[in-house]
């Protein structure tokens, strides 16, 4: 399956699966203890989330001021940022997808893998996003002048 297809799929049936989860839970718990625990779960994720992101940012200028690329840094603010908007959409599935994209060795593990796996591809393809002074396998290295 397609990307598009299994993102569609996502948000066509998490939100149903939210839906009978919170009912089934209501139903065990009482609705009010239901509804305060879906509070604190986004409460206790926006804490998490900037505690995270603080450290990431400073993981970010640390590597900056050495004269290194935040590479896991730079992959890691978005899984952050997914994670946060996880956390803040009521329900359990989402709190739970939001809290692993906020656990540090998960996220660290993702950002690696998307690296490898998707970002060298990209690189190795020739796109345009090839570093500099890298020159494609099939191109002629030479001088020019104009001379009139």
């Amino acid at each position: 399956m397609k990307i598009f297809q299994i993102l569609f799929l996502f948000l066509l049936l998490v939100p149903f699966a939210e839906i009978y989860l919170l009912l089934a839970v209501g139903g065990i718990i009482g609705a009010f203890p239901t509804i305060a625990l879906v509070v604190f779960t986004a409460v206790l994720g926006a804490w998490l989330l900037k505690q995270q992101g603080f450290q990431t940012f400073r993981r970010f200028q640390e590597n900056l001021a050495q004269g290194s690329i935040p590479t896991y840094e730079i992959i890691e603010g978005p899984i952050l940022l997914i994670g946060g908007a996880l956390l803040l959409t009521p329900g359990f599935i989402t709190d739970l997808l939001g809290f692993a994209c906020l656990f540090p060795p998960l996220r660290r593990k993702v950002a690696q893998y998307i690296i490898e796996k998707h970002l060298i591809e990209v690189i190795q393809s020739g796109s345009p996003f090839r570093p500099q002074g890298a020159a494609p396998a099939d191109a002629l290295e030479g001088e020019f002048r104009k001379e009139d």
